[in-house]
């Protein structure tokens, strides 16, 4: 039977509740969608706003994927593994349904969306990200692990890293007004990446509940503060000026929730379930050291 038929097994081909609950996960966003359509919610400009939802969704699940390593660490939900690249393929293929939602929306006039992609900064950066995806996803399978190797494999896809810093730099680019949700991405990113740099430096012994609440808090005072400046900026404030004010009312509620603190609370859990008895290995129990040039910064 083909594989693709065989997502909602295990390796060992038994059903995997994990595994339906992922695709049925993955696969409501665009089932929602055309839920909408056929109801006339999507308001006056329909295919854009099916544009915009696709594109948040490819992204909200590339994130997804590249949070399946504290959890699986920390948080010892080893099991998430078994979906990590199913998650990744989703955000792949939501992405290719923005960019072709975005074809249709120009009446398929493939030139003019090639020339609008070539002349636009923000949608080069955005069809880049989805030329990456395209790359990791056609490997994603154990066919691909065998023929490549392990190591030349885990290298090509580190190359999410960068693809994802491209997508949140094209979603910052294509946000006309609001940006507290790309902000709250981008410090969600930034926690993501400092884990791995932790990890990195001091092995999975190093990833101790104390040192991923500073992480937590690290992380969340430079989203404020990257917010901070970044107001200051948009309107045309004296930063000495401007920033004082602006952390004295980072906990006023009438001003809405700032990015900052969903940062600092995502950052905690981790560090919690870290800490939770029967989460972190007995006695004895081996944990990876250091990572060296050859082992992957997951």
């Amino acid at each position: 039977m083909p594989e693709i038929l065989l997502l909602w097994r295990d390796r060992k081909g038994r059903p995997s509740p994990l595994r339906i609950a992922t695709l049925a996960v993955l696969a409501a966003p665009v089932l929602l969608l055309g839920l909408d359509a056929v109801r006339g919610a999507l308001g006056g400009r329909p295919l854009n706003a099916a544009i915009h939802r696709t594109g948040w969704w490819a992204l909200v699940f590339l994130l997804a994927s590249l949070a399946v390593t504290p959890l699986r660490r920390s948080g010892r939900f080893s099991q998430l593994f078994d979906v990590r690249r199913m998650i990744g393929v989703a955000s792949f293929a939501y992405a290719a349904l923005h960019v072709a939602l975005f074809v249709v929306d120009l009446k398929l006039d493939l030139v003019k969306a090639a020339t609008e992609i070539v002349s636009r900064l923000y949608l080069t950066i955005g069809f880049l990200a989805l030329l990456g995806l395209a790359v990791l996803a056609a490997t994603s399978n154990d066919a691909m692990v065998k023929r490549l190797g392990g190591l030349r494999w885990r290298r090509l896809h580190q190359a999410t890293y960068v693809i994802a810093l491209l997508a949140l730099v094209h979603f910052f680019q294509q946000t006309k007004a609001d940006i507290v949700v790309p902000t709250l991405y981008a410090g969600l990113f930034l926690w993501l990446m400092a884990y791995r740099l932790l990890a990195a430096r001091s092995g999975e012994a190093g990833l101790t509940p104390l040192r991923l609440a500073l992480l937590a808090i690290a992380a969340s005072a430079l989203v404020f503060l990257g917010e901070g400046i970044g107001l200051a900026l948009a309107f045309h404030q004296p930063l000495r000026d401007f920033l004082p004010q602006y952390f004295a009312s980072i906990a006023d509620p009438d001003l809405g929730l700032r990015p900052g603190w969903p940062v600092l609370a995502a950052g905690l859990a981790v560090a919690v379930l870290d800490a939770l008895p029967g989460r972190r290995p007995a006695p004895g129990f081996p944990r990876q050291g250091p990572i060296g040039a050859g082992q992957r910064l997951s």
